[in-house]
């Protein structure tokens, strides 16, 4: 049997990122190639340049293809910004006649009626509709009711929405690219399905992929997502205070963040000097530090939000997992367990195979959620990995999705 080629694009607000993974008929995922390319048509999350953001996406795509030697036609597409909403509604159908088991239909009925708790305004449309937990007969805990008898099915859902006009003007920029969009999915679920744990899905995690003009935020809570958002600020936050601070252009920035970057002054000697030779610039590192500090607190004050919210819930998470490309700053993760007063730790995608060096790196979180999710919901296998469960849930089967393949513990 020929493996499966599954691409994932994470269209980001200043990078591109592409990987390529071959599926075979185990379900195991093995990555084939992994690219990336600067953007400059996006701006926090939001295409606002449709010819340079295909150009972007198209330059990671060709680099992408000539690593794996294969041809991408379709791709799994990250859904970012500031315009995606979540919410967590609930809803219950009656097993009709009681007492007999739950079947499939059962279930998508009491999904159905969860959805209906969802008020879309012209210009929003459902991403996602995710059960969270089921209820069957006052009992509690279920996670998969199927099979079990009772009178009464309860479900809650985690629903996901985002703005119409930027959900088009992506899948515009992925036809200018020729590339079909299999699925598009929001950032944060995807990001986190990549680099969390069975265990702290289960005893519930803060997941911040920190992206380049946004942060994304899932907190987990008994498994699954309960809190998604996208809150302003990323690593480019950090760039442009080091380009002001020390009066640099942009991309020199950048490279001072990512080869000589801390997050803790107090680590760097106050002797150590950064030589910039084309610039003829002598730079102490210990000052980079103070303003990368700066920076990088201001960007974990934004996550005290979802916090005071969770806490408000009694969904107080144990602790925090770090990824994006920024997350690989040296402190980062201890600033961050200092300010929040909870465990911290860069998350890496992991149940990928193969090379080891793409794979490792939190900047290609995304990318790598994406390879999970369509592993676990193409349209071939999700189709088949259902057949024995009955028919698929009929009208939410377009992008209402369910995350039991990569997100169950």
């Amino acid at each position: 049997m020929t493996d499966q080629i599954i691409a994932g694009i994470d269209v980001g607000t200043t990078k591109v990122a592409v990987l390529v993974a071959a599926l075979d008929a185990d379900g195991e995922l093995t990555l084939l190639g992994g690219a990336q390319a600067p953007m400059r048509g996006m701006r926090r999350g939001n295409v606002v340049n449709l010819d340079e953001t295909a150009a972007a996406v198209n330059a990671a795509l060709e680099r992408a293809e000539r690593l794996c030697g294969h041809r991408i036609l379709s791709a799994y597409v990250g859904l970012g910004g500031g315009h995606l909403e979540a919410e967590n509604t609930r809803g219950a159908s009656a097993i009709n006649p009681g007492g007999r088991e739950i079947t499939y239909q059962d279930v998508a009925r009491a999904i159905e009626s969860a959805r209906t708790g969802v008020s879309l305004a012209e210009n929003r449309e459902l991403i996602h509709q995710l059960p969270r937990g089921y209820v069957v007969d006052g009992q509690d805990g279920v996670t998969n009711p199927i099979g079990m008898s009772g009178f009464k099915l309860e479900v809650e859902t985690h629903v996901v929405t985002g703005g119409v006009t930027t959900i088009q003007n992506l899948e515009k920029v992925l036809r200018q690219a020729q590339v079909a969009v299999e699925d598009l999915v929001a950032v944060p679920l995807v990001s986190a399905a990549a680099v969390i744990t069975p265990a702290e899905r289960e005893m519930g995690a803060m997941v911040v992929d920190i992206g380049g003009g946004t942060t994304s935020v899932a907190i987990f809570a008994d498994g699954f997502p309960w809190y998604t958002a996208v809150l302003p600020g990323g690593g480019g936050a950090i760039t442009h205070g080091i380009a002001a601070g020390l009066r640099l252009p942009l991309d020199v920035a950048e490279r001072l963040k990512v080869e000589h970057g801390h997050c803790d002054p107090n680590q760097v000697a106050e002797d150590e000097l950064i030589e910039l030779g084309e610039e003829s610039l002598v730079i102490p590192r210990a000052e980079l530090a103070r303003i990368i500090q700066d920076r990088a607190r201001d960007l974990v004050a934004h996550l005290r939000a979802p916090l005071v919210h969770a806490q408000r819930e009694d969904r107080q998470p144990w602790g925090v997992v770090l990824t994006g490309g920024s997350a690989q700053l040296p402190g980062l993760a201890e600033l961050t367990a200092r300010m929040l007063n909870l465990p911290s730790r860069v998350g890496r995608p992991a149940g990928l195979r193969g090379l080891a060096d793409v794979v490792s790196d939190p900047g290609f979180a995304t990318a790598a959620g994406l390879l999970l999710w369509g592993a676990g919901h193409g349209e071939g296998r999700g189709a088949a990995a259902g057949g024995g469960r009955g028919p698929r849930l009929g009208p939410l089967a377009t992008r209402v999705r369910r995350l039991f393949d990569s997100l169950l513990p």
